[in-house]
């Protein structure tokens, strides 16, 4: 499913025009990066929970030449499913 079809999908679901289903999705987006760039964990009780976590810097291999290449740090974005989430898709 991509983002239109999502919004098609929202848009059916709650009864919302296609327009402001797609705002609420947008701001939804917008909110949680701006939430997650400050650190802040997102909990969404029965959906899952957003958090960002640091991953250290690390030697890795050029798969092709088999070189060693410096991987530097980086924040990366998880997420954990919640129980109504997982029993949704089960």
């Amino acid at each position: 499913m991509n983002k239109t079809q999502l919004i098609d999908a929202v848009a059916a679901e709650a009864g919302l025009t296609k327009v402001d289903s797609k705002k609420a999705i947008d701001a939804f987006i917008k909110t949680t990066g701006e939430q997650l760039k400050q650190g802040e964990r997102i909990a969404l009780v029965g959906f899952g929970t957003f958090s960002v976590s640091e991953r250290p810097a690390r030697l890795g291999r050029n798969p092709q030449t088999g070189a060693k290449v410096e991987i530097e740090k980086k924040k990366v974005v998880k997420f954990k499913a919640g129980s109504d989430l997982n029993e949704e898709v089960q």
